[in-house]
């Protein structure tokens, strides 16, 4: 089996695949102060109530846009798993190629989430990930990663709203009856979902504009169950696209 992990600023993605089918996943909280031996505690709770076992695992490896982390779960890998884990870089074989200014600057999710949606759709692609950030990805048609768009996640903006509007409360992430909303609840609500929702519409029609009127629109993250459905422009909705591009690369690079 392999062991796909994705370290994101808010949570820590993981798969387990046998073969090419994703067996189990789950998202547990990003945590920069603790051990290699309290997330191998966690991680060994996970695999227990799914009925697995460390030993199973015979190949580990890791995203991650949250450097400090990276030598915490190697640490953990190769101590609990006695395996030495594959990191996603620019390096990597990837099946695309990168054309943008600087790759270093490339966040791996972004690399591995355009190298999935490529091999699954071809191209030209938009690849909308709903995270901590919300990252826009345009692939040519051959396949040429041109680069993108970041803007604050869905959940910073509501966070942001709270916090600076002394009357607002904090509100549940959740699809209000109507856009006119009749309190103050349902209001936040409205302009938040169906406001982000025009935000991603925007930007996809300007990048169509300049990848391609054809290019697909894939969104992945946690949030794309939530505003992909209000928004006009998405196509595909594929939850575990990160984790298949990771067990994608380390097929390619093993």
């Amino acid at each position: 089996m392999l062991l796909a992990i994705d370290i994101g600023n808010t949570n820590v993605v993981l798969g387990v695949f046998g073969g090419t089918k994703l067996v189990e996943n789950w998202r547990v909280s990003t945590k920069t102060q603790i051990t290699p031996d309290e997330y191998a505690m966690i991680f060994k709770d996970l695999f227990n109530f799914a009925g697995l076992e460390f030993g199973q695992v015979e190949g580990v490896i890791i995203s991650t846009v949250v450097p400090p982390l990276l030598p915490v779960m190697t640490e953990m890998c190769r101590k609990y798993f006695r395996l030495e884990p594959l990191v996603v870089t620019y390096g990597l074989r990837t099946g695309i190629t990168i054309r943008y200014d600087n790759p270093k600057e490339i966040g791996a999710d972004r690399i591995v989430n355009a190298a999935a949606a490529y091999s699954l759709y071809g191209g030209p692609l938009i690849i909308i990930d709903f995270g901590t950030a919300t990252t826009f990805c345009a692939l040519t048609g051959k396949g040429e990663y041109l680069g993108g768009a970041i803007s604050p996640g869905i959940k910073i903006s509501a966070e942001a709203l709270f916090q600076r509007a002394s009357k607002l409360p904090r509100v549940e992430l959740a699809k209000p009856p109507a856009v006119i909303g009749s309190d103050t609840i349902s209001a936040m609500q409205a302009g938040v979902l169906f406001g982000y929702a025009g935000l991603v519409d925007g930007i996809v029609e300007r990048m169509k504009r300049e990848l391609s009127p054809d290019a697909r629109v894939v969104a992945t993250g946690g949030l794309a169950e939530l505003v992909a459905p209000e928004t006009r422009s998405i196509q595909e909705i594929r939850p575990h696209l990160t984790l298949e591009g990771l067990r994608m690369l380390y097929e390619m690079n093993r």
